[in-house]
């Protein structure tokens, strides 16, 4: 893989590692162009409330020196791309984008982790089992809502949502799922985090759908500490697996850099 856009930092509050650090391991295994997505800050209304697995807004500052110091140090060896992995919330996003276009950023990348808006106590995280028909139609509607608003690079993890119902609607939903985000001409990672810890998702059902339906792929490693790059072999088996499933994924992404 000569491509990652999907990079943490330890300012999520659960990734590991100087930022340096990162940069030093994806030079060492070859990759070529490098975009760092740490989890974006949102503009909570509500000052009590704060997420545990994404910065705040006081670490923006910092996190964008960083990188953009780092894009030129090492700009002969490896090109930097500064990013974020952001939900669509409805009641918070755009304040929040332009929030970090003070600072700046090349892209965003859509990881959809609740529906609503996080904060509000009907919200679901949607790695949590349930088998409602409902939360299931909230997060492919709020993702594609997302994804229409044309601001997103490609989605993350677009299997995230962890339906336990019946096979049948899962099948309906995530078809009609996936032929919309073909519309919109929306590439889907396979992520290699969840692959490579055996969780839920990649979902294997999930994936025959896009195969069948055409959607552009790419392999992502959601890397949480600088040794997630060093996965040679588990990026061999993930090719394997969606070649197997007749998924050629995508060799790179263009960014236009602000």
């Amino acid at each position: 893989m000569e491509f990652n856009y999907h990079t943490h930092t330890n300012r999520c509050r659960h990734a590991f590692g100087r930022d340096r650090d990162y940069v030093n391991k994806a030079v060492k295994t070859g990759i070529k162009e490098l975009g760092f997505s740490d989890h974006a800050p949102m503009l909570f209304p509500n000052k009590d409330y704060y997420s545990t697995f994404r910065m705040f807004p006081d670490d923006v500052a910092d996190y964008v020196n960083s990188v953009n110091r780092l894009k030129q140090e090492y700009k002969n060896k490896i090109n930097i791309c500064l990013g974020y992995e952001i939900e669509y919330y409805p009641k918070l996003f755009e304040n929040t984008v332009d929030y970090l276009k003070q600072y700046g950023f090349d892209y965003l990348i859509l990881g959809q982790h609740f529906t609503d808006n996080e904060y509000e106590p009907y919200a679901h995280y949607c790695g949590n089992p349930t088998d409602s028909t409902v939360l299931f139609d909230k997060y492919i509607n709020q993702a594609l809502a997302g994804i229409e608003t044309g601001k997103f690079l490609y989605l993350a993890h677009p299997d995230l949502f962890n339906f336990t119902g019946s096979s049948s609607v899962y099948t309906e939903r995530m078809t009609g799922f996936c032929q919309s985000l073909k519309e919109l001409d929306c590439p889907l990672e396979f992520n290699l985090l969840g692959y490579g810890q055996s969780r839920h998702y990649p979902n294997r059902r999930f994936w025959q759908i896009a195969a069948e339906t055409g959607n552009r792929v790419l392999v992502a490693f959601d890397a949480h500490s600088p040794e997630s790059f060093q996965g040679k072999k588990l990026v061999g088996q993930a090719f394997d697996y969606l070649n197997s499933l007749g998924i050629k994924p995508i060799e790179k992404l263009t960014i236009k850099k602000s």
